[in-house]
């Protein structure tokens, strides 16, 4: 419970970073990667949920699939914001301003959460519960995000490549359908079994 603590507290105060610096800058990598970091504080916020109804049987499977459902419903959610977001900045040639905070954040990102992803990854085993291996890879795509954004976000800043943050933000969008889908499909398979 308290890896799940730790990483709402962390992700809180990403998210919110995050999203000043994104909002700020207009820069549609970090305000998705920030939506994303919100994402992460609620697929916690799911997991600790899960963790809570180990106890009850009959209860541990419902709050499983309910978990299951909201994290993969999170990830199409924010699949579709930044297809949309990206593909409009683009569009309109929408120029975001340089953000050191933003690369600074992310550059962080890319250091904390591989070490949180893992070690999640081997309680979620422990306790074979695919709620917290769902939680789990979802912090090891908060990771994969991380590194993509920053590099749009540090062409951005270093070099005024403007395009490079939309185009940042686009190539983070198979990897958030991808978990979003495969969260609805076990979430789907839970019913089954």
């Amino acid at each position: 419970m308290l890896l799940n603590y730790a990483t709402i507290g962390y992700n809180t105060l990403e998210a919110i970073a995050s999203l000043i610096a994104g909002l700020l800058a207009g820069s549609v990598a970090l305000v998705g990667f920030g939506v994303d970091s919100v994402i992460e504080v609620t697929a916690s916020g799911a997991a600790q949920w899960r963790l809570r109804s180990d106890v009850d049987p009959v209860r541990r499977v419902r709050v499983e699939r309910t978990s299951l459902r909201i994290i993969g419903a999170c990830f199409v959610g924010l699949a579709a914001y930044v297809t949309v977001d990206a593909g409009k900045a683009l569009w309109f040639r929408e120029q975001p301003e340089r953000t050191l905070v933003g690369v600074v954040i992310l550059a962080l990102s890319v250091l904390v959460m591989p070490a949180l992803a893992l070690a999640k990854r081997e309680v979620a085993n422990k306790m074979q519960s695919r709620a917290m291996r769902a939680e789990a890879k979802q912090t090891s795509l908060c990771a994969y995000l991380s590194a993509i954004a920053l590099t749009g976000v540090a062409l951005n800043a270093g070099f005024g490549w403007w395009w490079a943050d939309p185009v940042a933000a686009l190539g983070m969008v198979p990897i958030i359908v991808s978990e979003g889908i495969a969260g609805l499909r076990a979430e789907a398979d839970a019913d089954c079994c």
